[in-house]
């Protein structure tokens, strides 16, 4: 294989003799090694190569881009060809930029060089620990892997940095079955850089197992009331996710259609949640090391104890609204636990839902949110009474984070985020 920073030079030549007034580009090479399982036996071991070159050229304040899986000279004019012709065509704004340079940095993440079998010892054992611990559960498709990456990045304002890293991870798909009696699937995934703990263990995995044997025993949820749900890590996720994106993303900053707008230093939240976006954290498997925009990542809060510290803005928007871009580029959620513990979560409780997984369309820009509260269970005078079926929740995100009732002890490490469990008043809870 060719080295990398040849591939690198060559993209640099290319691209001053194309007439480039300034670019960045980064080229990957990926060699992952997979096996599956389906239908609970294993069908298939391979191993995989593939490579990236994505460019991205500036001339005249126009900005262009464009992206190859292949690192021969021929593909490396191409791309830049097509890169300057959306040059050509792009508007003209002299917001457009990224770092400058300092001393080149390299980073060594991770297991770069896989244990394969190792891995396959721990994909056998997690088959195994599912038959012996939750014979109900069928196991639809397995996935497991080791990636390792090697990246190089560069620009022509002397900015660099390499990575070397290698993860493991999987990705489960399952359902539970009993006599005529079947669940919907259920799904997760983990990524680790040991394998020094049984895959069982790792993220939510056994949670989830236990929750589809449970799933079996349903009953249609009647009736409609505004209460607490209990976000499980899966399900504050998701919820999570839309409201930072809805909230304090580059297109609603740009756009000035986030209700979030002009309220840095403001409180938006509970005082019990702090949101950090943190790839560097010790926790977070292989996290981004460098930006989209060529600067060194680094962990910050947005929200610090229910106070608004940032947005999550790119070079670009940055420039163009006055606002502070983001420390990284990442979306490596971290919220730490708080002082109650998920038992007394639940104990704490009068009526209300554990919510497993959410199901619904994106939110709109002013948060409001409805769709389906998949794999949940009903509480009742301070303890589960079962799993529930067809259950909707619908609310408002940023009203949901500023009712907050408790924070979990309790976190949920699964590589790429770390999440406690959160309840949360005012839902409105209904049956289909």
């Amino acid at each position: 294989m060719e080295d990398i920073r040849v591939i690198a030079q060559r993209t640099k030549d290319a691209l001053a003799r194309a007439g480039a007034q300034k670019a960045q580009y980064k080229v990957t090479m990926t060699e992952t090694h997979e096996f599956n399982v389906d239908g609970g036996e294993f069908s298939l071991f391979r191993t995989l190569f593939d490579n990236s070159l994505s460019v991205t050229a500036y001339k005249d304040n126009k900005k262009g881009s464009a992206i190859t899986n292949k690192l021969d000279d021929a593909a490396i004019g191409e791309t830049i060809e097509v890169c300057l012709k959306t040059v050509e065509s792009g508007i003209a704004d002299e917001a457009y930029d990224f770092a400058s340079g300092r001393e080149p940095e390299c980073f060594r993440e991770g297991c770069y060089e896989p244990d394969v079998d190792k891995l396959f010892e721990r994909t056998k054992e997690l088959m195994e620990d599912i038959r012996i611990r939750h014979p109900k559960v069928i196991v639809e498709q397995l996935i497991v892997s080791h990636k390792k990456n090697h990246t190089l990045y560069q620009n022509t304002k002397g900015a660099e940095f390499e990575v070397f890293a290698g993860e493991y991870s999987f990705s489960i798909m399952f359902s539970a079955h009993e006599g005529e009696q079947t669940t919907s699937f259920f799904g997760c995934d983990a990524k680790t850089d040991k394998l020094d703990r049984p895959f069982i263990e790792l993220g939510t995995v056994e949670r989830e197992l236990c929750d589809a044997e449970a799933q079996l025993a349903t009953v249609p949820f009647d009736g409609k009331w505004e209460g607490v749900a209990v976000l499980t890590p899966g399900a504050l996720a998701s919820l999570l996710f839309s409201a930072l994106y809805n909230f304090t993303s580059d297109s609603v900053i740009l756009d000035k259609t986030s209700i979030w707008l002009d309220k840095l230093n403001q409180k938006v939240a509970d005082e019990k949640l702090t949101v950090s976006i943190a790839p560097c954290d010790s926790r977070i498997c292989c996290g981004e090391r460098f930006t989209n925009d060529g600067f060194k990542s680094e962990d910050y809060d947005v929200i610090r104890d229910g106070v608004l510290l940032s947005y999550m803005l790119s070079l670009y928007v940055s420039n163009k609204s006055g606002y502070e871009r983001a420390k990284n580029s990442s979306y490596s959620i971290v919220v730490e636990g708080g002082d109650t513990s998920y038992d007394d979560i639940i104990k704490n409780m009068k009526k209300g839902i554990v919510v497993g997984r959410f199901s619904g369309g994106e939110p709109g820009t002013n948060g409001d949110f409805s769709g389906s509260a998949k794999n949940s269970f009903l509480v009742e005078d301070g303890k589960i009474k079962g799993a529930v079926s067809e259950v909707m929740i619908s609310g408002n995100l940023a009203e949901m984070l500023q009712n907050i009732v408790a924070v979990s002890k309790e976190t949920v490490e699964d590589g790429s985020t770390v999440l406690p469990y959160i309840a949360v008043d005012k839902i409105v809870i209904s049956g289909k």
